[in-house]
């Protein structure tokens, strides 16, 4: 089966997307499934982007309800699949792209703080899949549930603490969910993205951190880019477009045979693993060495 073959059998599926209004991700995974001619329940909890997203949508030629509503309230969840349950007569395909973090040491945050991470980054995928299960298995040919995890699920995230421990609680929760919905042909995968133009990224960086990249001046993107080629193998960050088709992917037959598995879209850094491509001649290495080591420190010209 071709690429173009696969993709053309999304159309006219449903899905759900779970912060699929807002944000560039989830507004790009959306406008992405919809493109491939699939319609489109989402529960966001950013009203504007919720009402504006929808004629976007529709000027595909799909269907789109969008509500307005915070999904780690379960209340409010409940309600959108209630109205899920009521307009659609199955689904096929979820995506919980929602999720979030900011930095900080355990100690510098709250026990609300670190509830509320656990409930955006693991609790309310539960919940959602909970709700959704029946309504995949109603419609009696299997399906794709879509979890979005986060490299920091799989190394020590120092600063990240109580997010990285959620974002592995829903990695290994989907991987056992995978083997309880097999016998039903519902297939769950999970995406790792690790830097990405999300505006869930710029938002977990500390105002410190902000200042300190704005006191680059006017080239502060392009020093970042560079530095970032330290550490990603590929050379550049990937862009949304990436992931969106890591979605439609996951989405289509194309990975029919794939369940429990975690698809990294980083530019490598999960193989990296700590060795960075340091400059002045190091190379790979996981700690500098002497060329960059007297730049580092002043020690050399």
């Amino acid at each position: 089966m071709g690429l173009l073959e696969a993709h053309a059998r999304l159309a006219g599926k449903n899905a759900v997307v779970v912060g699929g209004a807002s944000g560039i991700v989830g507004r790009a995974v959306s406008l992405g499934l919809a493109k491939a001619g699939i319609h489109i329940a989402s529960i966001d909890n950013d009203e504007k982007d919720a009402v504006g997203i929808v004629p976007e949508i529709e000027a595909h030629g799909v269907r789109m309800l969008s509500i307005y509503g915070d999904a780690t309230d379960v209340a409010a969840l409940d309600r959108f699949y209630d109205r899920v349950e009521n307009e659609f007569d199955r689904i096929d395909i979820v995506v919980n792209v929602a999720g979030g973090v900011q930095r900080g040491l355990l100690l510098e945050k709250t026990r609300e703080q670190d509830a509320h991470d656990i409930r955006l980054n693991y609790g309310y995928v539960i919940d959602s899949m909970r709700r959704a299960i029946p309504l995949i298995r109603k419609g009696g040919r299997g399906g794709s549930i879509i979890n979005f995890t986060t490299i920091e699920a799989h190394r020590g995230a120092a600063t990240f603490a109580v997010y990285a421990g959620a974002k592995a609680a829903t990695t290994t929760f989907s991987r056992a969910m995978a083997l309880e919905l097999g016998a039903d042909q519902i297939r769950v995968n999970l995406i790792a993205p690790d830097s990405s133009p999300a505006r869930a990224s710029h938002n977990a960086m500390r105002p410190t951190d902000i200042e300190r990249i704005a006191a680059l001046g006017p080239n502060a993107m392009a020093l970042m880019e560079e530095g970032a080629k330290m550490y990603i193998p590929l050379k550049q960050s990937p862009a949304v477009d990436d992931i969106v088709n890591g979605v439609l992917f996951l989405a289509s037959d194309l990975s029919r045979a794939i369940t429990g598995t975690t698809l990294h879209i980083d530019g490598g850094t999960i193989a990296a693993m700590g060795f960075l491509d340091w400059p002045h001649g190091d190379g790979f290495m996981p700690v500098p060495l002497g060329g960059s080591v007297s730049r580092l420190f002043g020690t050399g010209e």
